[in-house]
């Protein structure tokens, strides 16, 4: 049995199955994670991200994204401040957003701004919008976040939080080949109280996380 990606926990056990992949629960964290064997390669993960319509001038995403760029610009400070976009994507609009907003921005992407040089800096926030789900190593993302931090630094995530099993089966979420790791409550408030973060849920689906200062 494979060790929970995010937490590292040896113990897992299945919370769900359909005939393309198997949906596993940690038990210490409650991640649910598709087991490493059945992932897509990398290539297959690319070839389907081509497919996702991220259009910056498309009024419609902004509205989405201002889900999180709203709770995210309410919990910083005044001031022009410095913040990453990890896993912007193709159409980097809510680094857009955040620069409209009077903010200096990078962005982080292993496909589509894959700048390693962005990863020596420290930030004042970052922000990481539908993209953790998509990680297959959670655990080394979140020790980067946390390198990248400066104190009292802001991570805000957007990410949609699993159901209860009886209704997982037909979760729309789920059936994106590239979701692969399905994120609830409980777990960013295990990884708050282990990383002595503060943690508020300002919109649905939405988590705010800030470094101690």
């Amino acid at each position: 049995m494979e060790p929970c990606p995010l937490c590292l926990h040896p113990d897992s056990s299945l919370f769900s199955q359909d005939p393309q992949r198997q949906y596993r629960q940690c038990q210490q964290c409650a991640l649910v994670f598709v087991p490493s064997a059945q992932l897509l390669t990398a290539e297959q993960e690319q070839q389907h991200y081509q497919l996702h319509n991220n259009d910056v001038s498309d009024a419609g995403y902004r509205q989405f994204l201002s889900h999180l760029a709203g709770p995210l610009l309410a919990a910083l400070p005044a001031g022009r401040l410095q913040g990453l976009d990890f896993g912007c994507g193709p159409g980097p609009l809510l680094a857009q957003m955040l620069q409209e907003a009077g903010h200096q921005m990078q962005l982080w992407d292993p496909f589509f701004a894959n700048n390693p040089e962005v990863l020596t800096r420290r930030y004042d926030f970052i922000s990481c919008s539908e993209a953790i789900e998509h990680f297959v190593n959670p655990a080394q993302e979140w020790q980067c976040w946390l390198r990248l931090l400066q104190p009292g630094g802001v991570l805000a995530i957007m990410t949609s939080h699993y159901p209860a099993v009886s209704q997982f089966a037909n979760w729309h979420y789920k059936r994106d080949p590239t979701h692969i790791r399905f994120f609830h409550p409980d777990t960013f408030n295990f990884l708050a109280r282990r990383d002595q973060l503060s943690l508020s849920f300002p919109a649905k689906d939405v988590v705010i996380l800030r470094k101690a200062g």
